[in-house]
C-alpha cells in the first residue's frame, strides 16, 4: 500500500509541475490538478492539502539532495576532483528532478519568493560554490564556481526547446560548467 501511495504522490507532483509550467502557479487550481489526474479533489487532499504543500515537497527533495552533496564534499579533500564531482552530482540532482520542476522555479519566481523556499536554497547554493572554490575562498574562484552551478541550473530550465534529450542536456551542461570553473586556472 505504501508503494501505491508514494506512486500517487509522485504522479500528483509531476502533474502539478506540468500545469504550473504550462499555466503558471497562480493560475493553476487544485481542481485542475485533480481533473488532469482523473481523481476527485478529496483524493488529492488526502496527499496534499494545498498547492504550497506540493511545491514544498519538491523543494524538500532538492534541499535534501544538496545537503547530501555538501555532506559528501565536506568529507572529501578540496581540489579539482572534488569541484568536478560537485558539478556532476549537482547536475545529476537537477537532471533527476526533471526539467518541469526546475522550469517551474525559473518561470514562477514571484510565487517561489512568496513561498519563501528560495532563501535556504540560495544559502545551500553558496555553500556548494564555496566548497568548489577551495579553502581560501578567493572571490574570483567563488564567482566561477557560482557561474558553473548556474550554467547547470539554467540549462535545465532554458534548453527545453532544443531537440536534445535530457541526458544530452545534462552532459553538455556539466561539460560547460567544468569549462567555466577551470578557465584561466
Amino acid at each position: 500500500m505504501d508503494g501505491r501511495r508514494s506512486d500517487t504522490r509522485e504522479r500528483i507532483r509531476t502533474v502539478a509541475m506540468e500545469l504550473f509550467s504550462e499555466r503558471g502557479y497562480e493560475k493553476t487550481s487544485l481542481r485542475e490538478i485533480a481533473d488532469r489526474l482523473g481523481v476527485t479533489k478529496a483524493a488529492l487532499y488526502y496527499h496534499f492539502r494545498t498547492k504550497e504543500d506540493i511545491v514544498a515537497s519538491l523543494s524538500d527533495d532538492l534541499r535534501r539532495g544538496i545537503d547530501d552533496i555538501v555532506t559528501w564534499a565536506e568529507s572529501t579533500p578540496p581540489g579539482t576532483a572534488r569541484a568536478n564531482e560537485i558539478l556532476t552530482r549537482y547536475g545529476a540532482l537537477l537532471h533527476g528532478i526533471g526539467r518541469s520542476m526546475v522550469r517551474f522555479w525559473h518561470e514562477n519566481q514571484p510565487a517561489f519568493r512568496q513561498l519563501d523556499f528560495g532563501s535556504s536554497m540560495r544559502y545551500q547554493f553558496r555553500v556548494l560554490a564555496d566548497l568548489m572554490a577551495g579553502s581560501d575562498h578567493q572571490p574570483l574562484a567563488v564567482f566561477r564556481a557560482r557561474e558553473a552551478l548556474l550554467a547547470i541550473s539554467w540549462s535545465t530550465a532554458m534548453m527545453g526547446d532544443l531537440p536534445l534529450t535530457d541526458d544530452e542536456c545534462y552532459a553538455a551542461a556539466v561539460d560547460i560548467a567544468r569549462d567555466i570553473l577551470t578557465k584561466n586556472q
